[in-house]
């Protein structure tokens, strides 16, 4: 989060008229999710007219709340409206309350045609940005300034992130919530939705805090799921053999063949994934990232960075 206002937990999800079910109900149920695993989200949701708005779909939905005051830290959460021949239903009155909550410090996310309303309200001038495939040469012609990029899942550029069609806005909903709080909690949240953790909006590798989570040793899920919350600590065998139940030699043998991995192994792994996150995405030096994720010793990190991802850390630096 370096460089952004610090989150402040609040999520405004602005109802559109036309809004697609899913836009709406993936992110928010992985922001709910996230709450119920101590994140701290807190829904709320909106309409340009509060009261009712119809979706898509024909589902009724009640109780919006007017446009309310944001505040530096906040996140303004569009779910897209359906897609026709002239573009998306934006009301004006959406289009001058988003420019004000940008001014005011927030951050804006849309899901899929969402970013239509951003487009709008010119925050996409000059950021890179993505929206539905449908929708994409029509952006392009109507919002020249903006940087529309197709075959990605997200984007993030500054306070604003888009992001592609539909599903793919529970794919930007985890990304936030990694950089909110982690990619421990980020994984925990994605298992419990039963999706893939992807890394970043272009690739579609899987995070290693999802990888072999798939067997039924409790043990060794136990062991998984302590190793990913004290990653900047040390272990012993014997301790986290203690945490499963097991002698140490029963945990490697036990680990080993529900995994693939030692958990020394394993424990790399999540450091160097973190690692590669707070390069990514935070303007921390090497050597701090090094000691953030447990190494000791940065020239042992960078050595062993370098094994994993083929060059230095230096080269994922945030930019």
């Amino acid at each position: 989060m370096s460089g952004e206002n610090r989150p402040s937990g609040r999520v405004v999800v602005l109802v559109l008229p036309d809004v697609n079910l899913l836009d709406l109900g993936g992110p928010v149920q992985a922001f709910d999710t996230a709450a119920e695993h101590g994140a701290g989200y807190r829904l709320e949701f909106v309409a340009a007219a509060s009261g009712e708005v119809r979706s898509a779909q024909g589902l009724l939905l009640a109780g919006l709340g007017p446009l309310p005051s944001v505040v530096s830290g906040d996140l303004v959460l569009i779910p897209g409206p359906r897609l026709r021949a002239s573009g998306p239903d934006l009301p004006a009155a959406a289009v001058t309350w988003v420019q004000e909550a940008v001014r005011a410090g927030a951050r804006v996310a849309s899901v899929c045609t969402g970013a239509a309303l951003l487009a709008e309200a010119g925050l996409l001038d000059g950021r890179r940005c993505t929206t539905h495939w449908a929708l994409v040469d029509l952006m392009r012609a109507r919002y020249p300034r903006a940087r529309v990029r197709d075959a990605v899942l997200y984007v993030h550029d500054g306070p604003v992130s888009t992001s592609a069609g539909i599903a793919a806005g529970i794919d930007l909903a985890l990304s936030l919530i990694e950089r909110d709080h982690g990619p421990s909690l980020t994984a925990a949240v994605a298992r419990d939705l039963v999706v893939y953790l992807r890394r970043d909006g272009s690739q579609r590798q899987v995070s290693p805090f999802l990888q072999h989570r798939g067997h039924l040793h409790p043990g060794v899920h136990r062991v998984q799921d302590h190793l990913a919350q004290h990653l900047d600590l040390p272990h012993t065998l014997d301790d986290l053999a203690r945490l499963a139940n097991l002698s140490p030699r029963g945990l490697s043998r036990a680990f080993t063949a529900a995994t693939g991995c030692t958990p020394l192994e394993y424990q790399q792994r999540l450091r160097l994934d973190l690692a590669a996150n707070l390069l990514a995405e935070t303007t921390l030096t090497v050597e701090a990232v090094a000691a953030r994720c447990g190494f000791r010793d940065a020239r042992h990190f960078r050595r062993l960075y370098g094994a994993r991802y083929g060059m230095p850390p230096s080269a994922g630096r945030h930019t």
